[in-house]
C-alpha cells in the first residue's frame, strides 16, 4: 500500500477532479494517517496548491485534523492557514504550539494574521501576541482596534508609498532598496510630506515610463479612498462599482495607513452574498463545520418565531370556522391562495434585500422601485387569478367560487408585492437588517392576508352563492 500512496504523491493531479479533491485521494491520506505513515502523507499533501491542502483538512474528519497537521510539517505554512474554514482552523491550530502559530502569523499578510488572532480567546491572544516581534505586535494590535468587518481589519499594512518629488527612476531604486520581495502590490501610492495620499502610480506606467520624469507628472490624481472604519460590504460595493485593483485605506486624518486589494474582496463578496441568502432562511453561519448547538440555537429561534405567526395564521382560519364547516371544499382551497401569495412575497423580498444590500435602492427611486413591484404584482396576480378562478369554477361547477378564489387571489398577490418591498425598507430603516428579518414578517403578511381575503369573500358572498 505504501508503494500505491507514494505513487500518488508524484501525480498531484490526480488527486483533483474536477477541481475537487477527489474521493480516492482523501481515502489514501486517511489510510497513511491511520497506519502512521508520516513519510507518506507528507509526499501525498505536499505537491497540493495550499487552497487544496486547505480542503483537504476541512473534508477530514475532526479526529485527523490535528495528526495531518504534524505529519505534514513545513507544509502547513501561512499560505495553507489563511484559507483554512474559520471553525477548521481552530482545530489545526490546536495541533501547534503558540510559538508555531507565532512563527506563521509573522509570515502572514496583517489582515490575514488579524482574522486569525481576533478568533482566539483573550488568554491566548495575549499569548500569541506576546509572542511576536515588537513591530508585528504593534500593527496587529492596531488593526484589532478596529470594529469588527470594517475597512480596518480587513486592510493590510503592508504597502509602497512614495514621495511625490520622487522621479521614476528613484521610485524604482526605492522599491528594490525598501521593499520585502514577499510583498505583492499593484499600485504605489504617492503621498505628501504628512502621508496624506494625493495619487497613485501603476506598475504598468512605472515601467514604461522615462527613469528621469517626475512622478508627479506621471500619477493618477484621483482616486478611491476608504476610511478606516467603513464596513466591508460598502468596501466591496466600492470596489465593484469603479472596477478597482487596489485602494488606500485613510484614518480620521487621512493618512494613509493601509491597502486594500481585490484578492480580499472576493472572499467579502462571496461571504457576504452567501449570508445574505442565509439569512433569509434563518440558516444562521450555514457553514457545515459550525458545532452543532452553535446551528441548533440559531435556527430554532427563527422556528419558534415562525411558528408564533403560523398561530396568527391558524387563528384567522378559526374565525371562520362556521363558513368552513358548511363547505368543506374552501378548507381544500385556501392553502392555495396563501402559498401563491408567500411565493410572491419571497420573489420581491428577494429582489428588495439585494437591492438594499447593492445599494441599487435608494431614497432617490423608492418610490419608482415600489411602484414597479406593485404593477408586476397586480400583472402576476391578474394571470394567477384567471387560472385559478377558470379551473375551480370548472372542477367545482361553481362561477361564483372561481371569482371569489381569483379576487383573493388577487388582493393576495398585491399583498405580497407591498410586503416584500415595504417590509425589507421599513426594516432598513430601523436599522434592522433585513435580510435577518423580512422572510418571518413578508410570509406572515401573505398567510394571514390570503386566509383572511379567501375566507372573508367566501363568508361575504354566502355558501349558498357558491354551492
Amino acid at each position: 500500500m505504501a508503494d500505491d500512496i507514494l505513487h500518488e504523491a508524484h501525480e498531484p493531479r490526480e488527486a483533483l477532479e474536477e477541481g475537487q479533491l477527489s474521493r480516492i485521494f482523501v481515502d489514501r491520506v486517511l489510510a497513511a494517517l491511520e497506519a502512521g505513515d508520516i513519510e507518506a502523507t507528507r509526499a501525498l499533501v505536499t505537491p497540493l496548491h495550499p487552497a487544496d491542502i486547505a480542503d483537504l483538512f476541512e473534508e477530514l474528519p475532526e479526529d485527523d485534523r490535528a495528526p495531518l497537521a504534524r505529519a505534514i510539517g513545513e507544509a502547513l505554512d501561512a499560505d495553507v492557514i489563511a484559507e483554512l474554514n474559520d471553525y477548521v482552523r481552530e482545530d489545526v491550530l490546536a495541533a501547534l504550539t503558540m510559538g508555531e502559530v507565532a512563527d506563521v502569523v509573522t509570515r502572514m499578510d496583517t489582515d490575514d494574521a488579524v482574522a486569525i488572532i481576533e478568533d482566539l480567546d483573550d488568554d491566548d491572544q495575549r499569548e500569541l501576541l506576546d509572542a511576536l516581534a515588537p513591530a508585528d505586535r504593534a500593527d496587529i494590535e492596531a488593526a484589532l482596534t478596529y470594529p469588527e468587518e470594517s475597512a480596518g481589519r480587513l486592510m493590510q499594512r503592508e504597502l509602497v508609498a512614495v514621495d511625490e518629488g520622487y522621479t521614476v527612476g528613484e521610485v524604482i531604486e526605492h522599491v528594490r532598496a525598501q521593499t520585502d520581495p514577499a510583498t505583492d502590490f499593484w499600485e504605489i501610492f504617492v503621498v505628501d510630506a504628512a502621508r496624506h495620499p494625493i495619487g497613485t502610480l501603476r506598475l504598468s506606467w512605472l515601467l514604461t515610463s522615462p527613469v528621469d520624469i517626475a512622478v508627479a507628472d506621471v500619477m493618477q490624481r484621483e482616486q478611491t479612498l476608504i476610511p478606516v472604519d467603513m464596513d466591508q460590504e460598502e468596501v466591496a460595493l466600492l470596489f465593484q462599482k469603479y472596477a478597482l485593483i487596489s485602494a488606500a485605506v485613510v484614518d480620521a486624518g487621512n493618512r494613509l495607513v493601509g491597502v486594500i486589494t481585490v484578492d480580499d474582496i472576493v472572499h467579502i463578496i462571496q461571504q457576504e452574498a452567501g449570508e445574505d441568502v442565509l439569512k433569509l432562511s434563518g440558516a444562521g453561519d450555514g457553514d457545515i463545520n459550525e458545532p452543532i448547538f452553535d446551528t441548533f440555537k440559531v435556527r430554532v429561534i427563527w422556528l419558534i418565531i415562525n411558528l408564533g405567526t403560523a398561530v396568527m395564521a391558524a387563528g384567522v382560519i378559526g374565525a371562520f370556522e362556521g363558513t368552513i364547516a358548511q363547505m368543506v371544499t374552501l378548507a381544500a382551497l385556501m392553502p392555495i391562495v396563501a402559498s401563491m401569495g408567500g411565493n410572491a412575497g419571497t420573489q420581491t423580498m428577494a429582489v428588495a434585500v439585494r437591492a438594499l444590500a447593492t445599494n441599487q435602492l435608494t431614497d432617490s427611486n423608492t418610490r419608482r422601485a415600489v411602484w414597479r413591484e406593485i404593477r408586476i404584482a397586480l400583472m402576476n396576480g391578474a394571470t394567477l387569478a384567471v387560472l385559478i378562478g377558470v379551473g375551480v369554477a370548472l372542477i367545482f361547477h361553481s362561477p361564483v367560487l372561481g371569482l371569489v378564489i381569483a379576487a383573493a387571489m388577487m388582493i393576495n398577490n398585491l399583498v405580497a408585492g407591498l410586503a416584500g418591498m415595504l417590509i425589507p425598507l421599513g426594516l432598513e430603516r430601523a436599522g434592522v437588517d433585513p435580510a435577518v428579518s423580512s422572510a418571518v414578517f413578508v410570509t406572515m403578511c401573505t398567510d394571514i392576508m390570503g386566509f383572511l381575503a379567501f375566507l372573508g369573500l367566501a363568508t361575504l358572498v354566502g355558501v349558498k352563492a357558491l354551492s
